[in-house]
């Protein structure tokens, strides 16, 4: 089941259609990439779900019903424009936007408390905002975003900022979430990112969805059909031995032959393997398959302006 779905969400600002007729469906307990370039629509969309501002046609459903205005309590949201007040202290801001979720005082201090020991950051409590770098203040407001235990998080950029070692720490806890049952919408740049953590992704170019569908069928259907193969045996025997299909590179290093080849219509893997193995000893076969990042450069490439 879905737990979020928009259908033909259109909304326009003055002179410029931000949103084109975009439906998305968001399965539940998935981690979903919300892509696209700049300007193109997403932040749009998380507003007009987060309920900051409304389409101007269009439907939006929440676990089967349209989206009403309680349902905000069952949203997590982390913006990309981080906003935290510079002059409270961490902990007494932190207990002000849990209740602001709903949670009693109580119950705010004690999984704050819980959070805070997790990520480490127990000394920041009665520091002030202003005192925290912007990794350390992005870390409080992810505890924040996830603290009343939404079914629904929308994640915008949440990486930004942040080392490494801290990059590793939320994409771990993103996982955790998803495992316990979480939905997640995960809005980002990183490509990389995406293929670590995404199950599904709409890829949204010039307000309208141009690519959508579970990610290893989009990257398996934008695929060219290429192999990689490494072989050991006399110099150039593998390049010899494929002579007749269309090769890519060709190179030869420490013993090793190595080639690239693209096949063509009517043949396969398993046939060139067959070919191969009695005279090329095969150490390596695999297909190539393109990343996401270089399928988000080919379709917005190739997605044409749309008049608005």
């Amino acid at each position: 089941m879905n737990v979020l779905v928009t259908e033909n969400v259109t909304k326009r600002y003055a002179h410029h259609l931000a949103l084109d007729a975009v439906s998305v469906a968001v399965p539940r307990g998935h981690v979903f990439g919300l892509l696209g370039p700049n300007g193109a629509g997403k932040t749009t969309l998380i507003r007009i779900i987060n309920q900051i501002t409304a389409p101007d046609s269009g439907v939006v459903l929440f676990d089967g019903h349209r989206l009403a205005p309680d349902d905000i309590y069952k949203i997590g949201y982390l913006p990309e424009e981080r906003g935290l007040y510079r002059k409270m202290k961490v902990g007494e801001q932190a207990i002000y936007l849990a209740r602001l979720k709903g949670l009693s005082r109580r119950d705010a201090i004690t999984e704050l408390k819980r959070w805070f020991d997790k990520f480490g950051i127990e000394a920041w409590w009665s520091k002030k905002v202003e005192e925290l770098s912007k990794g350390m203040a992005q870390k409080v407001q992810f505890i924040v975003t996830i603290l009343h235990r939404p079914p629904l998080l929308i994640f915008d950029e949440p990486f930004s900022g942040f080392d490494p070692i801290n990059v590793n720490l939320l994409k771990e806890e993103i996982l955790a979430l998803k495992a316990a049952g979480s939905t997640i919408i995960f809005s980002t740049h990183n490509m990389a990112s995406v293929e670590e953590l995404c199950d599904e992704i709409s890829l949204i170019d010039r307000s309208r969805v141009v690519l959508s569908g579970k990610l290893h069928e989009i990257r398996r259907q934008y695929g060219d059909n290429v192999v990689e193969i490494t072989g050991r045996g006399a110099a150039g025997n593998l390049a010899h031995r494929l002579s007749g299909y269309a090769v890519a590179t060709a190179e030869c290093a420490q013993g090793y032959d190595k080639a690239v080849v693209r096949l063509q219509p009517g043949q396969t893997a398993n046939r060139l393997l067959e070919e191969l193995l009695p005279h090329v000893e095969i150490t390596e076969f695999r297909e190539l398959i393109p990343s996401m990042n270089d399928i988000f450069i080919k379709v917005v490439q190739q997605t044409p302006t749309v008049d608005a």
